[in-house]
């Protein structure tokens, strides 16, 4: 498949002797969980340089509501975790990477504990809540803002190292490669305009996507620029089409959705349709603590069967005063559109949520490109195969910071530090194509990705949003603008490339990716779709699923 967008490398001009530079060991662009968690790592022996794009505390982290999954009670088990785990992936996870991460789960607990997080407790026990997927509780929660707690005590401790130098506010547009190895990255700051910042090694840890679809849990950075940045240096992408879609964002037409965590259904609130009814028996005996794959498509059936524009969340039957305890935020943030929950339902309905796929990494966290590691949403470690089981993306943010940090601090101990700029540039010659309005296209892009590749998809409506996709992208990608809205759009066009591609190849239906013209899982598709730029086009290939190592 060639594009226009396969054959762009770069955003924006640069040539490197005319441009300001930076040298550092270790460059982290992304300021979330997983970005803070590898510079913390990282700097114990290397120079960290953190780029974000918006301030250091503002990332998809904060927005995480429900908590961290680990086995910490007497009763549970890092390998009942990883059961739930691999039964939630739908063959597609990679058994050796899940039985490691959840394994760490505990110890990463304790050691946010130790760094001040403030993690919700019963007595001297952390108290557990359970979610959708978990056959037990074992969120570790900090009431309905555990996201925030954890990246307070991240970004204290990030600000408290000295050799930690943080760019706020700063927007990386693309990864700089030099004899097949990434070498840092090229910016933009609204102060210091472009900038080259070279770096011995290089984590990417952006986040996800979800501003791809006009209906997001995501905050406003996510729009996917990591991905973007990766695949036009020539990392693959992997399993794209599997986007997340949450069952629960609060609906208020005119109004952004907002997350209604899913332990809000964790702590026994119903789903109903407007007479009150509960209808997820009918599709899952497990009924409100289905995986959210599960849920999301029994509550867009339902909406389509009664042609209602939601379905609600019921907690009247809680105890007095419980709901509002137990989630202050989501109280505060009900009431504040004349919702009162002990006497009203909630009206709920499915939005974007993660990225289930990503930049292709081992499990050290290494992609297949020299110099670049990833970590967090924007990569694909295994760990979640064809759909993330609730709140197993915090930790996996934070264990593979951990080990891209680690992996980081050994290149520097073992390579030679880029200490002068290295010949690097690009020029894209005036395109004579007309110029389309930016924002109309992003406009236009986020209602079609969310008309023709949501929760249900059909070979009919990806053709066709292919076919749109294309079309835009050769007025759009043949230009090159110098504001962060445009990198976005393009960036964007990219992810939106990627996750349809992916969604009109495989011909089943696996995890979040459901088509109604193949209803079914297919053992043939039991595989990962990759896509990566090569030869100035989008090429597609499949790689099975790795089996288990034997237990010795």
């Amino acid at each position: 498949m060639s594009t226009a967008i396969g054959r762009r490398r770069y955003l924006t001009n640069f040539q490197q002797q005319r441009l300001p530079h930076l040298f550092t060991d270790v460059l982290v662009l992304g300021s979330g969980a997983a970005g803070l968690q590898a510079a913390l790592h990282a700097c114990q022996a290397s120079d960290v340089l953190v780029v974000t794009k918006d301030h250091l505390d503002q990332s998809a982290t904060a927005y995480a509501q429900g908590g961290i999954a680990a086995a910490t009670d007497p009763a549970d088990s890092p390998a009942k975790h990883a059961a739930d785990t691999l039964a939630v992936a739908c063959g597609l996870g990679h058994e050796d990477v899940i039985r490691q991460v959840v394994g760490e789960a505990p110890e990463i607990v304790a050691r946010l504990q130790q760094a001040g997080a403030r993690f919700d407790q019963r007595g001297t026990a952390l108290e557990t809540g359970r979610e959708g997927g978990h056959s037990l509780p074992r969120i570790v929660h900090a009431r309905d803002t555990t996201g925030r707690e954890i990246l307070r005590a991240l970004v204290e401790q990030t600000r408290a190292q000295p050799r930690i130098r943080i760019f706020e506010q700063c927007f990386a547009i693309d990864l700089l490669t030099h004899d097949g190895q990434v070498v840092g990255a090229v910016t933009y700051h609204p102060k210091y305009g472009h900038q080259i910042f070279w770096a011995t090694t290089t984590i990417l840890a952006t986040g996800g996507c979800g501003r791809v679809y006009r209906e997001t849990t995501n905050p406003p950075i996510a729009t996917g620029d990591g991905l973007g940045m990766a695949f036009r240096a020539g990392a693959t992408l992997r399993d794209m089409e599997m986007i997340q879609f949450h069952p629960t964002t609060l609906y208020v037409a005119g109004a952004a959705r907002e997350l209604i965590s899913e332990a809000v259904r964790g702590d026994g609130a119903y789903l109903v349709d407007r007479s009150g009814r509960r209808f997820m028996a009918a599709y899952d005996e497990r009924t409100e603590l289905a995986s959210r794959d599960v849920v999301s498509r029994a509550i867009a059936a339902e909406m389509k069967r009664q042609n209602a524009p939601c379905v609600y969340l019921d907690v009247r039957h809680f105890p007095p005063g419980r709901f509002a305890t137990r989630f202050p935020n989501l109280d505060r943030l009900c009431r504040d559109f004349d919702i009162q929950p002990e006497r009203d339902l909630i009206p709920v309905r499915p939005s974007a949520h993660y990225c289930v796929g990503g930049v292709v990494v081992d499990e050290q966290g290494q992609t297949g490109l020299a110099g670049l590691l990833a970590c967090g949403e924007v990569a694909s470690s295994g760990l979640h195969g064809a759909n993330r089981l609730a709140s197993n993306s915090l930790l996996e943010g934070l264990v593979y910071g951990r080990r891209t940090g680690l992996r980081a601090a050994a290149r520097t101990a073992s390579n030679n530090r880029i200490d002068r700029p290295l010949p690097v540039s690009h020029l894209l010659p005036h395109s004579s194509r007309t110029e389309l309005d930016l924002a109309d296209v992003l406009n236009s892009l986020t209602s079609l990705m969310s008309r023709n590749v949501a929760v249900e998809r059909s070979g009919d409506r990806l053709r066709e949003t292919l076919e749109i996709i294309d079309f835009w992208s050769r007025y759009v990608m043949d230009k090159v603008f110098d504001d962060p809205q445009a990198w976005e759009t393009q960036n964007m066009l990219t992810v939106a490339l990627a996750i349809a591609t992916g969604a009109a190849t495989r011909c089943e239906s696996r995890g979040v990716h459901y088509r109604t013209d193949f209803p079914d899982p297919a053992d043939s598709w039991r595989c990962h779709i990759d896509l990566v730029r090569a030869d100035d086009a989008v090429q597609v290939s499949t790689s099975p699923v790795p089996s288990p190592a034997p237990i010795r």
